[in-house]
């Protein structure tokens, strides 16, 4: 997946057919941090609920999935791991 953040627009490659466009919330900056393959989005502001619902807003785009582990996460976040079809006996 790709991050890039225009101004105050977070643009988000998910993995979809289309880039979404995020416009952040006034009081709410955000940063796009690139490591090796990973990428990694600091949101920061000073109201706490508002900063949650932006980072819910966010991860709601392409929620984790339990069979890959695919999807934006919160930082330190485990995903629960089933198995897959060839797992079941």
């Amino acid at each position: 997946y790709r991050a890039e953040l225009k101004g105050d627009i977070l643009n988000l490659a998910l993995g979809h057919s289309h880039p979404i466009d995020y416009k952040l919330p006034v009081g709410v900056t955000a940063s796009v941090i690139k490591d090796n393959r990973d990428v990694y989005v600091k949101l920061e502001s000073n109201n706490k609920q508002l900063l949650g619902q932006t980072a819910a807003k966010i991860r709601s785009f392409r929620e984790p999935e339990p069979y890959k582990g695919k999807g934006v996460r919160y930082r330190n976040e485990v995903v629960k791991m089933k198995a897959g079809k060839s797992g079941k006996k």
